[in-house]
């Protein structure tokens, strides 16, 4: 059996219990209330002016500039519609030689065109981007499988954390967002209500998985209030990016340094959780392997693991924006303006900002799960759904050797010098390790 509760940790235990379903709570509390409603804005043309298209023959002549008034070399596209009420019927867009902001396109490219009926026939489709559909179907269709293939249960009840949260910010978010809803505090229900979802559903619905949410949870927030005084701080007005302002063209309600807020808050989650489920995982390893260790021996051990991890994940995340960011710098650095003007442009500042806000919250995130783990998890919580703290139902400290037993059985070890109790090894310990953070999957499923 493991130490008595002591009633500081059980205070600890329901203080951390409630407070992560009053968060819950509210977040849902926040998808009711910023529900999306009415129509959204969009750029003038509907949906159904959109059609997909194979492109079936490339040919280049003259036609007019847009740009400067003369003859220009221009490639024109004809193409077989594959989709709309003219599907089978054959158009053409044109691609002049001075417009950079086209693409090439050869035959046989599945493309999506831009009906335009008011504009002259040379131009009545638009070319718009290529058809991707396919392409996204294979990754994905590859990425479940290996997923399943290799987390086996837990990968299935990951991918289903995954497409709850996909659900959120597709159906909620973005939408909500759209109409003018406050930003921050739509990002915040938006990701308190991914984070519950995607933890319990990967993780399973016991207290350590608990523990890891309110760590993320605690991270979610100072993020937040960090991208809050940053923003203000370094004057950003969100106008950096061409797509906000085409946002801000066609919602021009929408707070624009609220939705970067948002867009470091949203981008931070899926970081954070993956270190804070670490955290518990590796504070439940400790005390399944000594239950005897004390909330600060617990602490100090798992500690060294999260620097470990904090060292690769910061590396990671900063090379990730870096490398967002670095067709930027590259474009800029081709003027003559000084490093240190094109460091400091917004368009620049932006993603430093996001950089370092998201590492501050994801290091912050180790001290305090790691301390919430270790101040109120016990051999119980770690143990219970493991199969190798289990022997047929029972706890391990629960099996007991005939008095009498002269010979270990199977899976016991006998002390030096052949007396004393024996203790009972889990025959499946090995596969501890698989299961070491959520516990059996068919305890899980059936209850």
């Amino acid at each position: 059996m493991g130490a008595p509760v002591t009633p500081d940790r059980t205070t600890i235990r329901k203080v951390v219990t409630w407070s992560v379903a009053a968060a819950a709570v509210l977040a849902f509390v926040g998808i009711i209330a910023f529900w999306p409603t009415g129509e959204a804005p969009s750029l003038g043309f509907p949906q159904d002016d959109y059609f997909d298209a194979t492109v079936t023959k490339i040919s280049v002549d003259e036609c007019q500039s847009l740009e400067i008034v003369s003859a220009v070399d221009c490639s024109i596209a004809t193409f077989e519609l594959t989709s709309g009420p003219d599907a089978g019927a054959t158009g053409q867009f044109v691609v002049a030689a001075d417009d950079l902001d086209l693409p090439s396109v050869a035959e046989g490219d599945a493309v999506i065109v831009l009906d335009v009926p008011t504009s002259p026939e040379p131009y009545r489709y638009v070319f718009v981007d290529f058809q991707r559909t396919s392409s996204l179907w294979v990754l994905a269709i590859l990425f479940v499988v290996v997923v399943v293939a290799f987390g086996r249960w837990h990968g299935v009840r990951a991918l289903l954390g995954l497409a709850a949260g996909g659900l959120i910010l597709i159906a909620f978010v973005v939408p909500s967002l759209l109409r003018d809803n406050p930003a921050v505090w739509v990002a915040l229900a938006g990701t308190v209500a991914i984070a519950v979802l995607a933890l319990y559903l990967a993780h399973g619905f016991d207290f350590s998985t608990t523990v890891a949410l309110a760590g993320t949870l605690v991270a979610l927030l100072v993020t937040t209030l960090l991208a809050l005084v940053a923003s203000s701080f370094a004057n950003l007005t969100g106008l950096g990016d061409e797509d906000a302002q085409v946002l801000r063209i066609t919602a021009d309600a929408l707070d624009l340094r609220g939705l970067l807020v948002a867009g470091i808050v949203v981008g931070a989650l899926g970081v954070i959780d993956d270190v804070t489920v670490t955290q518990v995982s590796t504070v439940a390893a400790l005390r399944r392997a000594d239950p005897t260790m004390g909330p600060w021996a617990l602490y100090s051990e798992a500690v060294r693991v999260g620097r470990d991890h904090i060292a690769s994940t910061v590396n990671t995340l900063v090379l990730a924006y870096a490398g967002a960011a670095l067709p930027l710098v590259l474009l800029f650095a081709q003027g003559s303006a000084p490093v240190a003007r094109i460091l400091t442009g917004e368009v620049v500042a932006v993603e430093i900002i996001r950089m370092l806000v998201g590492s501050i919250g994801l290091v912050l995130s180790v001290p305090i799960t790691t301390a919430l783990a270790a101040a109120t998890l016990e051999p119980s919580d770690v143990g219970h759904h493991d199969h190798g703290g289990h022997v047929h139902g029972a706890p391990a400290s629960h099996v007991t050797v005939p008095a009498d037993s002269s010979k270990p059985e199977s899976g016991e070890t006998t002390p030096p010098g052949g007396n004393g109790p024996k203790a009972a090894t889990p025959p499946d310990a090995d596969d501890a390790a698989w299961e070491e953070f959520s516990g059996d999957d068919r305890d899980f499923w059936d209850g």
